[in-house]
């Protein structure tokens, strides 16, 4: 017997209810694949602009999530300024001056790297994980991506008189300022609560809020905590992720760009007119946030020399490039 699901109809309905391919893999003239996902793009005014998939269901938007979780620790009341302010926002290489500055902001406020609760890694940068394998290392807490974030959370804990032991807990005083500048930013209600990959709460939110909270960075007025994560973000974007890292050169490069990617394929991206996006791909694939963010930002008029390297994810036969991972024609 043939079931329901097995009919003509039945096989096009889900196909229609498939989400949109964002990205193509293309090799030697014959695509091999696609990836799927959603993507938002909001007008200056913070109205849909373009809507792709489902943008209003709440997704994790891992460390997309880190300016609002950087807003919190200066709502703590925690000084932060330049370069330290962007480690903590950051999901940092692993360079040399990233692990340095980490250093050096756990003395000025007498923690111990000990203290940090960021489970032991490598460098996030490949060339940099090479490198300090050679060098005889070992995964550390230090190392891992998230160690400014943590450390600048410990020390507004510190400030605070707060729990040093428990300040990834989501009753911590702490977390419940990130949950508030969470809301705050993108103006909706957050449906649930996980745990990242370095131990912090991780706050769910739609794609159309988090396109919604980086627009709020960066029209909020200067001196607000919201500001002062983008401006510091934006001035010092080489702490915000590395030398070799597509959210540096953009922000380098695109005179006011706020710019910041997540694991599992997710990127949010404002503008300083107020215009933003938020897109996620569902496989997790993060080879393809350059090319479907180049494309977007084209779809936006942004016209500039950058997005051609950003865009360029090449795949090799042998030594030779044959192919490559491209942007649909969305």
């Amino acid at each position: 017997m043939t079931s329901s699901a097995d009919t003509p109809g039945a096989i096009s309905a889900q196909q229609q209810s498939l989400p949109p391919v964002l990205a193509e893999v293309v090799r030697s003239g014959f695509v091999e694949g696609v990836h799927r996902g959603s993507l938002v793009v909001l007008a200056a005014d913070g109205s849909v602009d373009l809507a792709l998939g489902d943008v209003t269901a709440p997704v994790f938007p891992r460390s997309t999530n880190k300016p609002m979780q950087a807003a919190a620790i200066l709502r703590a009341g925690l000084d932060l300024s330049g370069e330290r302010l962007a480690l903590a926002a950051a999901s940092h290489s692993g360079e040399s001056f990233h692990l340095d500055l980490v250093q050096k902001m756990l003395a000025e406020y007498d923690l111990a790297p000990e203290q940090l609760q960021t489970p032991p890694d490598l460098p996030l940068d490949p060339t940099e994980a090479e490198n300090y394998l050679a060098a005889g290392k070992v995964r550390d807490p230090l190392t891992m991506n998230c160690s400014g974030k943590h450390t600048a959370m410990l020390a507004a804990c510190a400030a605070n008189g707060w729990p040093l032991e428990s300040y990834l807990a989501q009753d911590h005083p702490l977390q419940q300022l990130v949950l508030e500048a969470v809301r705050d930013a993108s103006g909706e209600a957050v449906d649930h609560i996980g745990t990242d990959g370095c131990g912090a709460p991780l706050m769910s939110l739609s794609l159309t809020g988090l396109a919604r909270a980086y627009r709020h960075f960066v029209v909020a007025a200067p001196g607000t905590p919201e500001r002062r994560v983008a401006d510091a973000m934006r001035a010092h974007p080489e702490y915000v992720a590395g030398s070799r890292r597509p959210d540096t050169w953009l922000m380098r490069e695109v005179p006011g760009v706020l710019s910041k990617m997540g694991a599992e394929a997710v990127q949010a991206l404002a503008l300083p007119d107020g215009r933003a996006l938020a897109f996620k791909v569902d496989d997790g694939a993060t080879r393809t946030l350059g090319p479907i963010l180049a494309r977007t930002l084209r779809l936006m008029g942004v016209d500039a020399e950058v997005l051609n390297r950003i865009a360029d994810v090449p795949l090799l036969g042998g030594a030779a490039r044959v192919g490559e991972i491209r942007a649909a024609a969305f």
